[in-house]
């Protein structure tokens, strides 16, 4: 088999695929954190952009965010929490939907947002593909974090594309002829693999990309994701990113525990633009987590993350967070953020607070 499918047995098989085995991979306790893990202020400054995207499309009646991946749900329950208590007008506007192909993470979506699901603001999708749930004429928009990157990738080496086979009882590798389409994507967006070197070519984030944009009628979608352009693989960075994590170390070893640990792969965001452009979509310049969370919380002074911190010692440790979140040293610089959009004024788009910061 090629190593995509061995990918996404190891990560999405029904009964022992990592993301259906269970839902206590998230956090702190498990094998990695997300932005939402580190605290409710990643969620609250999403609602703030969410909301001015929503003034961008010029108050529509009805608005609908997707989100690919939710995990536990924990952005989702932040956004509607802080979009209800902040911003009543978009609420009363917003329907959010969860897509989520994991049963153990449906499970634990219906627990974190019980009263939203009971009030008809979120709802639960088990799509294969971009499921939304509100008609096309809706303004949509699609929030991705974390989710390319743990898509299928094949693996392309100056041998060959790697496929596995059973020898002898053990797991082998096997190198056979890539395909035309894998050998272009190279061409167009990567670079070809010199001795010893070991690509990703992630056929099926291209395609996830094309249905996003293609379920956007008008509206935004906005990716946050650990990622490289092809000018940064041609200067010889990012060249050879598959890795997999358990318990919050990294080993490069993608067959140690199958099942067992999460396995991710940077997302090529010179490609991810380029196909989104091709889609109809109007791709901005990509940025930085920093830039793109400065820029939100800067009119304000982050008061999202600091209004609830009643005594000095609770400011230090929101503080810290929030550090975390925007720091190089932290999240800010290694996740970059693109943001698109399709139907919109583009002085609208380019006014978003999120794309303002150091212009």
């Amino acid at each position: 088999m090629p190593f995509s499918r061995y990918m996404e047995l190891c990560l999405y098989d029904p009964t022992y695929g990592y993301y259906s085995r269970n839902a206590e991979q998230f956090g702190k306790a498990g094998d990695f954190y997300t932005s939402s893990d580190v605290h409710a202020v990643f969620g609250r400054l999403l609602a703030r952009q969410f909301e001015e995207m929503w003034r961008a499309l010029d108050r529509p009646p009805q608005i609908e965010v997707l989100e690919l991946g939710p995990g536990r749900g924990l952005f989702a329950r932040d956004v509607l929490d802080w979009s209800r208590s902040k911003f009543p007008d978009f609420f009363a506007a917003l329907t959010f939907t969860l897509q989520e192909s994991s049963p153990a993470l449906r499970a634990k979506l219906q627990e974190n947002l019980r009263d939203h699901i009971a009030a008809g603001k979120a709802t639960i999708s088990e799509g294969s593909g971009v499921s939304r749930i509100r008609p096309p004429d809706v303004p949509l928009i699609i929030f991705a974090n974390e989710f390319f990157d743990a898509l299928p990738v094949e693996i392309l080496s100056s041998q060959g594309k790697l496929h596995l086979a059973v020898e002898n009882g053990r797991v082998a590798e096997v190198w056979l002829s890539p395909t035309a389409e894998e050998l272009e994507y190279l061409d167009r967006y990567s670079v070809h693999p010199e001795a010893g070197e070991r690509l990703e070519v992630p056929l099926a984030t291209q395609s996830w990309a094309t249905q996003a944009a293609g379920a956007i009628g008008r509206g935004f979608l906005v990716v946050i994701d650990y990622g490289y352009t092809h000018s940064e693989q041609l200067a010889g960075r990012h060249r050879g990113t598959l890795m997999a994590y358990r318990q919050h170390s990294a080993s490069p070893d993608p067959y140690q525990s199958p099942g067992e640990q999460d396995l991710t792969a940077h997302v090529n965001f010179t490609a991810l633009a380029a196909t989104i452009e091709q889609a109809g979509m109007l791709p901005q310049s990509l940025i930085t987590q920093s830039q793109f969370l400065l820029g939100i919380g800067e009119q304000t002074q982050f008061a999202d993350a600091f209004e609830e911190c009643r005594i000095l010692q609770e400011q230090a440790k929101v503080a810290l967070q929030l550090k975390h979140l925007i720091s190089p040293e932290g999240m800010g610089e290694s996740f970059r953020v693109l943001v698109a959009s399709r139907g919109i004024e583009p002085a609208k788009v380019a006014a978003l607070s999120g794309l303002r910061f150091g212009r």
